[in-house]
C-alpha cells in the first residue's frame, strides 16, 4: 500500500523536526511549512492525507491558514489536526467551526498522536470520503462538488481520465504494484494542477477514474501537461524487459500472444 502523506505546518523547528523525523520513522512521507501561507502552498502542491496545524504561526495564524485550506476545492476535504498551547474551549470550539477534524494541546504524546493521525485518515477512508490508495475525496464528495459546481455562475470543464492497461497491469505485477501506479498517477494530476490550474479547481476518484473540475479555459493544456508528467514516470514501474520491449508480453509464443503497451492516462470529456 502506498505510503501515507502527512503535511506538517509549524514554525517551532524543533517541534517540526520531531514530527517530521518521529512520522518519517513510521514510514509517512511528511512535508513542513513553516509559515501559514507556505503551508497553503505546499497543500495544494502534494495533497498530503492529513494536515497537521499549528495555531500561533508568524504571518497568518493557523484559524486563517484552515480557512483558506477549507475554501480551496483542491484542498478543502484533506482532515486538519491543530497543534496548539491553549486549552481553553473557545479555542478547540472555533477550530472545530473552521472545520478541524481534531485539536492536541502541547506537549503532546507521539503515540497518541500519531494514533489520532491514523483515526482520521482511517475514518475518511472507511467512511468512503477519502478513496485508500490517493486521499483523495470519492464517492459523496466528488458527487457534492459535482453538484456545487452546477449552482456557480463560473465557467469550469470537467474530464475524467483513466490508466489504460492498469487492469493488465495488475494482472501480471499485483494489486500492491498497481496500487503505487495509481498514487503516482494522482500525485502527477495534483502536481499538474498545482502548476496550471486555478485554487478552485478539484480532484476526485470514482472507481478507478480520476474526475477533473477545473476553471481554467485551455483545459487541453491541462490534459496534456497531466499525460506528459504521467509518461514520464511510469516506466519506473515496470521491469527493464518490459520497458525495452515497449509493454507487456501476453502469452509469448503462441498464437494468440499479445503486446499490451505500457500504462497511459486517456481522458473522456464530460459536462459538468
Amino acid at each position: 500500500m502506498p505510503g501515507k502523506r502527512l503535511l506538517v505546518i509549524e514554525d517551532d523547528y524543533d517541534v517540526a523536526e520531531m514530527l517530521v523525523m518521529y512520522f518519517t520513522s513510521h514510514q509517512y512521507e511528511v512535508f513542513h511549512a513553516d509559515t501559514g501561507m507556505g503551508g497553503v502552498d505546499m497543500a495544494r502542491a502534494n495533497f498530503p492525507q492529513l494536515i497537521l496545524l499549528d495555531v500561533m504561526m508568524p504571518d497568518i495564524d493557523g484559524y486563517e491558514t484552515c480557512n483558506r485550506l477549507r475554501q480551496m476545492s483542491l484542498t478543502k476535504y484533506i482532515p486538519i489536526i491543530f497543534l496548539t498551547q491553549r486549552d481553553e474551549r473557545a479555542n478547540k470550539v472555533k477550530g472545530l467551526e473552521l472545520g478541524a477534524d481534531d485539536y492536541i494541546t502541547k506537549p503532546f504524546d507521539l503515540d497518541e498522536l500519531r494514533l489520532r493521525v491514523q483515526g482520521a485518515i482511517r475514518r475518511a477512508t472507511r467512511e468512503n470520503l477519502h478513496e485508500a490508495r490517493t486521499g483523495l475525496p470519492t464517492g459523496p464528495l466528488v458527487d457534492e462538488e459535482i453538484e456545487r459546481r452546477s449552482y456557480l455562475d463560473k465557467p469550469s470543464r470537467q474530464f475524467r481520465l483513466s490508466l489504460q492497461g492498469f487492469k493488465t497491469y495488475c494482472d501480471v505485477y499485483g494489486f500492491m504494484a498497481g496500487n503505487e501506479v495509481f498514487a503516482f498517477a494522482a500525485r502527477t494530476i495534483q502536481q499538474a494542477i498545482s502548476e496550471l490550474g486555478t485554487s478552485d479547481d478539484f480532484v476526485g476518484v470514482l472507481d478507478d477514474h480520476f474526475i477533473i473540475i477545473t476553471g481554467i479555459k485551455d483545459s487541453g493544456e491541462l490534459e496534456s501537461r497531466i499525460k506528459e508528467k504521467f509518461q514520464g514516470g511510469v516506466n519506473a514501474f515496470y521491469s527493464f524487459a518490459d520497458v525495452d520491449r515497449g509493454g507487456l508480453l501476453l502469452n509469448a509464443g503462441t498464437e494468440t500472444e499479445e503486446l499490451v503497451p505500457i500504462m497511459g492516462l486517456v481522458a473522456a470529456q464530460a459536462p459538468v
